[in-house]
């Protein structure tokens, strides 16, 4: 049962609402996004009620991976503005109340940036240990390592004769952690930021900081993931940086288990705030369809779903925090990917999907859009490709290795390519959304449907998703239970219907969610019919839950 003595944290009680800025509004009519575009827009996140904005990266970038590639930490990227455009942000948000998070990215720089441009001058340099050298083995690269965005994870420079290691793109060779310099560099960055009054960091890849020190053949993840100094390094970085200032910290840490989460957001927080894992986003989830590797079209199936959040929901009650988020620029949107984006059940899917997170124990993240209902894209041909890692699969897959043909992968990307996140935030029916001009075309095109679905619509329309999002909010800052309540799942077994209950002292919050187009049996509330909190149909009928009906009450 969970103590009311839990302690309380302002990141535990927020809504992150993460901006993609190169997609969310362009304000210069270059077709891109950017910082005064979001400042714009401020008085809709506020409107929306979140408490803070979590940026994707907005550093100096030559953008071989959309700005997670940094050449200069303090600097602005041209394409969003400047520097004191950013100022202005901050000192707009925090008037409204709004937090800003900034998007940590410390595993790697741009092969652009100065530190590795040294690097890389000679092999005497006093920056070479900056980075992973290695000399080559058998006239090849050091170890049979495979970059997350295909083919190998080391590069030949040519002048030297060694590798260097890059586990995203060859432009975004991998720092050497083990080397004070580079965390006495880091930490400093990360105080002037502090200094400047960001609210805290969502950390890329943080959970790959530390390497296997033996470079062994195998899985990259094996290799590169919680590796043996991972957490002393964190540790020094909260002594050093993070605990002198007021901050929320998320760290991305691909291949962790329940067991290192409690590690890394522990409830004595000598590390990080909360984590983010993948097990629900990844192939766990789905029961067929992985056709390779990633790429895969099947619906993740329920069950599985529903089983990994309740294994960490449990598993972190009361010693770390969970982050809980449907999508972001990594993922496909969430009513695509996990519900209905059916015309007749998107909004009702949507709503329900929302639900059943925001319901759950951990800190929530929107990612923009989703508070429309924004939906996949559809993938015609290669020449829609935008991002590095679709682009990259494409050449791998279909044109030198023919695994997949065009037509299965074009499905795939349909369903799981992070390209349907980055189409244009959805504004209005105006041409190219409201997104930018008309004269102009936008960096990606704009999802068809956004004559339907935008926030102008939304706006206007009392039942639509956006409302029912403000409607979550405003119950997580009313009602503890909703943040500090433990949770305990129910109807483990059912195929349909994903239910649990959160306690606090003496009060119950019930919630049940059909993620079916089907009409479904729940009994949950024959015996104690409680009082209703929310649900996404405008009665309640008992008994029964209405084709993806989600219904929570409190008693």
């Amino acid at each position: 049962m969970q103590s009311q003595d839990e302690a309380r944290a302002w990141w535990k009680e927020a809504v992150i609402y993460q901006i993609y800025p190169r997609s969310f509004a362009d304000s210069n009519g270059d077709g891109i996004g950017d910082l005064n575009g979001i400042t714009a827009h401020l008085p809709y996140l506020a409107k929306l009620g979140i408490d803070v904005i979590w940026l994707s990266p907005v550093y100096a970038s030559p953008n071989d991976d959309n700005g997670y590639d940094i050449s200069d930490y303090r600097a602005i990227m041209d394409e969003f503005g400047t520097m004191e455009d950013f100022d202005y942000l901050l000192t707009a948000a925090h008037r409204l109340g709004i937090k800003i998070v900034m998007d940590l990215v410390v595993n790697h720089t741009s092969d652009e940036h100065a530190w590795f441009v040294e690097s890389r001058s000679s092999a005497t340099n006093d920056k070479r240990d900056w980075y992973i050298w290695r000399d080559p083995v058998d006239g090849r690269e050091p170890n049979d390592w495979q970059s997350v965005f295909s083919g190998p994870a080391w590069e030949l420079d040519e002048a030297t004769g060694q590798y260097y290691l890059h586990c995203f793109s060859r432009k975004q060779p991998d720092l050497n952690w083990d080397n004070p310099a580079v965390r006495d560099a880091v930490f400093d960055m990360m105080t002037w930021w502090c200094e400047k009054g960001i609210d805290g960091f969502r950390m890329d890849v943080i959970s790959m900081i530390s390497k296997d020190p033996s470079f062994a053949n195998g899985p990259l993840g094996t290799h590169v993931c919680n590796g043996p100094h991972v957490h002393e390094y964190l540790q020094e970085m909260r002594t050093r940086v993070l605990s002198r200032f007021d901050l929320l910290t998320v760290g991305e840490t691909g291949g962790v288990t329940i067991d290192e989460a409690k590690r890394y957001a522990n409830a004595d927080g000598s590390e990080l705030n909360m984590v983010f894992e993948f097990d629900h986003v990844d192939g766990d989830a789905t029961t067929s369809g992985n056709l390779y590797d990633k790429w895969g079209y099947a619906k993740p199936q329920l069950p599985a779903v529903r089983g990994i959040f309740n294994r960490w929901q449990l598993g972190l009650e009361g010693v770390a925090w969970n982050s809980l988020y449907w999508d972001n620029h990594d993922q496909p949107r969430v009513v695509s990917r996990f519900g209905d984006d059916r015309p007749e059940w998107r909004v009702l899917s949507a709503k329900m999907l929302a639900t059943c997170l925001h319901m759950m124990k951990g800190t929530p993240y929107i990612y923009q859009g989703e508070e429309l209902g924004m939906t996949n894209k559809h993938f015609s041909g290669p020449e829609e490709l935008v991002d590095v890692e679709e682009v990259n699969a494409w050449h791998e897959l279909v044109e030198e290795k023919g695994i997949l043909s065009a037509e299965e992968l074009l499905l795939c990307f349909d369903a799981v390519a992070r390209d349907n996140a980055r189409t244009p935030m959805q504004w209005d029916a105006s041409p190219n959304a409201g997104f930018c001009t008309e004269d102009v075309e936008p960096w990606p095109a704009v999802n068809q449907n956004y004559h339907q679905i935008n926030a102008a619509a939304c706006l206007a329309d009392p039942d639509s998703v956006f409302y029912y999002y403000q409607e979550l909010i405003e119950l997580r800052h009313r009602n503890p239970i909703v943040v500090y309540g433990s949770f305990h799942p129910l109807l483990e077994d059912s195929d349909s219907i994903w239910a649990y209950e959160r306690h606090l002292g003496d009060r119950v919050l019930t919630v049940a969610c059909n993620w079916t187009d089907r009409e479904q049996r729940c009994d949950l509330w024959d015996e104690n019919p409680g009082t209703r909190l929310i649900g996404n149909y405008t009665t309640h009928e008992d008994g029964i839950l209405l084709p993806y009906e989600a219904y929570v009450t409190v008693r």
